[in-house]
């Protein structure tokens, strides 16, 4: 690590994301000289601990970012492109959780594992793909490197976590409702325009974002649009389902990928065990695959049930695991943050 010194600023410092950043931060010793923590009017003033000391989170304006090399956002899109441009015009380095900018030809959109090449390409802001596409593309890299990959169908089963920590109390909520055997009151997901709201509880919700004109969600067409962006193919056919099932922390995958050329099974399976960040679980056997429940709290993205499709020659089946809000979001930021931090050194 550098030995440099940074002013850093964690906006959305109080939610989910912002608080596994602020944990990665002092876990990984980051060169910090001034943290500063920030948020909405509503959770100002809260108070968090970071190295044993005390810090008040304050409301985030436009001049919060005066001096400040590093701003790691994950407050919500709106929140990004409001104040975003300001921490860069201040002189600061953004990396951005949300989708407000993924899509910017302007913007990289990084995966260190698979395309860390594309930050000195910034303009001040560097996006986070969303949680599901860094996991699954983390997963292919390697395969699109050896064999090149033609489509990708890929089924999603995402935890509450991923809509907010309001998300997880419903769940909770929910579950012991039903328990008791007490009228479920859904009140938050699924998460969109309209005020139709589903039980999460012992149920699973094929809805994540509000739905597009094409009859797909805005969570799948960042799935779509955001795996050819990170893997530089637009030829690349991918087309997503995403579901929303009532686990707290992790999200799975299933994952139908064409190779552009013939493979052996343990190539593919060696290639998959040396990609970095990934870990290969891969012995049905013995009942050995990727659980949530296993990839909760962990960095990695974990693969397993690698088979061969039965339909087409070069087809290829994946079971991808990860801990939506470290790989998926803080881990990843962080990781970008490392890499600036050496470059600025």
């Amino acid at each position: 690590m550098s030995q440099k010194l940074f002013n850093v600023a964690v906006v959305g410092a109080t939610g989910a994301v912002g608080e596994q950043v602020i944990g990665l931060l002092e876990k990984r010793n980051f060169p910090i000289n001034e943290l500063k923590l920030l948020s909405s009017s509503r959770s100002a003033g809260t108070k968090i601990m970071f190295k044993g000391k005390e810090h008040t989170v304050e409301e985030a304006t436009p001049d919060s970012f005066k001096g400040i090399e590093i701003a790691l956002f994950s407050a919500g899109g709106e929140v990004s492109k409001a104040l975003a441009p300001h921490a860069v015009r201040h002189g600061a380095v953004c990396i951005d959780n949300t989708n407000a900018f993924r899509m910017d030809p302007e913007t990289p959109l990084v995966v260190p594992e698979v395309n860390i090449d594309k930050v000195s390409e910034h303009n001040g802001i560097i996006a986070n793909p969303n949680c599901s596409t860094i996991q699954m593309v983390a997963a292919l890299k390697p395969l699109q490197d050896r064999y090149g990959i033609s489509r990708i169908i890929v089924s999603t089963y995402q935890a509450v976590s991923g809509a907010g920590t309001r998300a997880i109390d419903e769940m909770l909520r929910q579950t012991r409702e039903a328990l008791d055997g007490d009228v479920v009151k859904p009140d938050i997901l699924p998460v969109g325009s309209l005020p139709v709201k589903h039980q999460i509880a012992f149920n699973a919700i094929p809805q994540i974002d509000k739905f597009q004109d094409n009859g797909y969600t805005l969570e799948e067409m960042k799935m779509v649009r955001e795996t050819k962006k990170i893997l530089g193919d637009d030829s690349i056919e991918v087309t997503a389902t995403c579901v929303r099932i009532p686990v707290v922390y992790g999200h799975s995958e299933s994952v139908y990928v064409e190779l552009k050329n013939d493979y052996e099974l343990e190539d593919v399976k060696k290639l998959i065990a040396e990609a970095p960040g990934v870990v290969l679980v891969d012995d049905p056997i013995n009942q050995q695959y990727p659980l949530a429940i296993d990839a909760a709290g962990k960095p990695d993205v974990f693969v397993g049930r690698v088979r061969r499709d039965l339909g087409h020659a070069r087809g290829l089946n994946l079971w991808i695991v990860s801990d939506n809000l470290l790989k998926g979001a803080a881990w990843n930021a962080v990781q970008i943050a490392e890499y600036i931090a050496i470059e600025m050194e």
